[in-house]
Parts: C-alpha cells; sequence; structure tokens
C-alpha cells in the first residue's frame, strides 16, 4: 500500500477548530496522493468513559491536496469541495472538534485513506459501515494528529 503523507498546520488545535470557538474542521494537507477519491475518519483514541471515539466521518472528497477548512456539517458537501459525510459518535453528521474536560487533553488522530473509486454509502451511515464500503478499496494510507488541551 503506498503511502500518503498527511499534515495540519498546527501541532495543538487553535480555537477556531474545538468547542472553544467555531468548531470548524481543520484544513487537511495530502501528498503523494494517485488514487481516485479520499476519506478521512477522524478519532480521538483515548476517551476514557469508553474507547475509540469517532468524531468525524466524510468520504467520496476527489483527489486533492488540501481538504480544506470548515467543511458545512451537512450530509451532501458541495462546497467548498464535494463529499459526503456520516454521523459521528455523538450522533451529528459532520465534524465535532476536541472538548476535554478542564486540565486534559483530547488527542485527534486524522487517519486519511485513498480508495480506487467512489463509494457507495449514504449519508449519515456510521463508522462501520464507512469501514465495510472501505473494505477491498483502499490503496494508500496516511495519518497526522493534533492535541488540543483546555
Amino acid at each position: 500500500m503506498e503511502k500518503l503523507v498527511v499534515s495540519l498546520d498546527f501541532l495543538e488545535f487553535p480555537p477556531t477548530y474545538t468547542c472553544d470557538g467555531e468548531d470548524e474542521s481543520p484544513p487537511i494537507r495530502i501528498r503523494g496522493l494517485s488514487a481516485s477519491s479520499v476519506a478521512v475518519m477522524a478519532v480521538n483514541p483515548f476517551i476514557k468513559s469508553c474507547c475509540s471515539f469517532t468524531p468525524w466521518l466524510i468520504w467520496n472528497i476527489g483527489p486533492v491536496e488540501v481538504i480544506p477548512a470548515g467543511i458545512p456539517k451537512t450530509g451532501v458537501v458541495d462546497s467548498p469541495i464535494s463529499a459526503v459525510q456520516g454521523r459521528n459518535d455523538l450522533g451529528k453528521i459532520g465534524y465535532t472538534g476536541p472538548c476535554p474536560p478542564v486540565g486534559s487533553t483530547h488527542r485527534y488522530s486524522f487517519k486519511v485513506y485513498g480508495l480506487d473509486s467512489m463509494l457507495t454509502l449514504a449519508p449519515g451511515s456510521n463508522k462501520a459501515d464507512l469501514v465495510g464500503a472501505m473494505r477491498g478499496h483502499v490503496v494508500q494510507f496516511g495519518d497526522t494528529v493534533g492535541m488540543y488541551r483546555r
């Protein structure tokens, strides 16, 4: 599997991308992409009350070097890029930024999958649905991490 180089413009989340700001999705930079489409799964692997928490699922992004910030919180996205979003672990469609309790840190891992095709998957689908739909279609992978402390 080919490696993608994935990066954020920060290591520590600016408030804009958290519950303390506008709660916008951050820009994600992708280098080395040769796939037909992209899917992103954001994961906070250390939520003490449960397990791995998924605050964002988005797929059917065409090949781009940058997934722009501020993706609208709708199932079908037409602007600033075309994409489809799923229901996160809070039961919401779209991105939900880090919001740790005061005195603790949340870590978000942005897992970026290069796929050999667009996925036939309904808006609002969950993580298990996305994982199942991607099975056999992942040709590239990369990830990056951002931290937020309150």
